[in-house]
């Protein structure tokens, strides 16, 4: 399986920021100490690890998945390309994007396989994929991202009870029969030999999540964290067992910023690690398209409450919905599109700081 074998540990001598350790399994219990543990993570930096997610086995055959479907000849990868009018799903070669606001390019290739695909497969909603991701939708994707909506449903379930929401509020905005830009994802990052600090080559540039809720798994460091109040960047440290999951616009939007939609990035992994590929696999959980983002005051006084402090209330009704805020994003990332720092700063959500690197 590509990114696990014989692979160095994760140095000691590197800074990294602590995560909180949630237990998957005490969640669906409705543990009152693992509520409020991962209630803490949610709202304070928006990132934690989780574990005990019953996902390993399907995580490790998608990694084969994404490993068949990178070897495939670049010509045929790129029939099954993005585009650059701001959809997402299919393949993205490594230099399409840009990484910052002077438009660096991007050195990640990756697949992207819709979850209303997955769902309606043999059929399909969104656009067509490689026959290697076909010959896996049976036995790999749809286990893989039935088992993911369900672990991002129980944690919406836990939010919707502490924002003070009706009851499957926030199920209501993520139903799976209604078209979203959900999708699992399966990035390669080529080796790259550990480099100064100041020639520091970012794989994919800072950045908020698009959607609700990423339940990302990797084998090697490189993500960081730009927590709150600091000025530098820090590691994340990949655990064996543990997903590292995070908040995105849509729930930041939706709760008026009580859930925390962090900023982060990912560069060359540190020390011994920077000699290998970098695989990670993320599954995003996203919003209906057409759903409107904005914050659900009138559905909770905990929300109401956060918008009516805030210094910024507007940004909690941005005017625009789930699906546009996506492509809004993704359009403004690509490289064919940039026309200069301008581009980058339209490419921006819910972090405020459009030129931010």
């Amino acid at each position: 399986m590509p990114g696990i074998t014989a692979l160095p540990p994760f140095p000691t001598d590197v800074p990294t920021h602590p995560l909180l350790i949630v237990d998957y399994q005490l969640l669906v219990q409705n543990d009152e100490d693992e509520v409020n543990k991962l209630w803490k993570a949610a709202t304070e930096l928006g990132f934690w690890y989780l574990k005990n997610h019953g996902v390993d086995v399907e995580v490790a055959h998608m990694f084969d998945m994404g490993a068949e479907t990178m070897a495939l000849p670049l010509e045929e990868k790129m029939k099954f390309e993005q585009g650059d009018d701001g959809m997402s799903h299919g393949y993205k070669a490594a230099g399409a994007n840009a990484t910052d606001a002077s438009g660096v390019k991007d050195t990640v290739e990756f697949i992207n396989i819709s979850q209303d695909d997955v769902l309606a497969y043999p059929e399909f909603v969104h656009r067509t994929y490689p026959y290697t991701v076909n010959a896996r939708m049976q036995n790999t994707i749809i286990p893989f991202v039935t088992k993911s909506v369900a672990v991002n449903e129980t944690i919406l379930s836990v939010f919707n009870e502490k924002l003070g929401l009706p009851k499957g509020a926030l199920a209501q905005l993520h139903r799976l029969d209604v078209p979203s830009n959900s999708e699992a994802r399966c990035i390669k990052n080529p080796p790259k030999p550990e480099q100064p600090a100041a020639d520091l080559k970012v794989a994919i540039g800072a950045h908020t999540d698009f959607g609700s809720l990423s339940f990302l798994h990797n084998r090697l460091g490189g993500l960081q964290v730009l927590p709150p109040g600091y000025t530098e960047w820090h590691y994340v440290k990949p655990i064996p067992g543990h997903a590292i999951c995070n908040i995105g616009d849509s729930l930041a939007i939706f709760s008026g910023g009580v859930l925390r939609s962090n900023l982060h990035r990912v560069v060359p992994p540190p020390r011994e690690q920077s000699k290998f590929e970098r695989w990670s696999l993320v599954f995003f959980t996203r919003p209906g398209s057409s759903i409107e983002l904005r914050a659900l005051a009138d559905q909770s006084p905990v929300i109401a409450n956060a918008v009516a402090k805030s210094d910024n209330p507007e940004s909690f009704d941005p005017k625009s919905t789930a699906g546009e805020w996506f492509a809004r994003r993704i359009k403004n990332q690509r490289v064919k599109n940039r026309t200069g720092p301008e581009t980058w700063a339209a490419s921006r959500g819910t972090e405020h700081a459009p030129l931010v690197k």
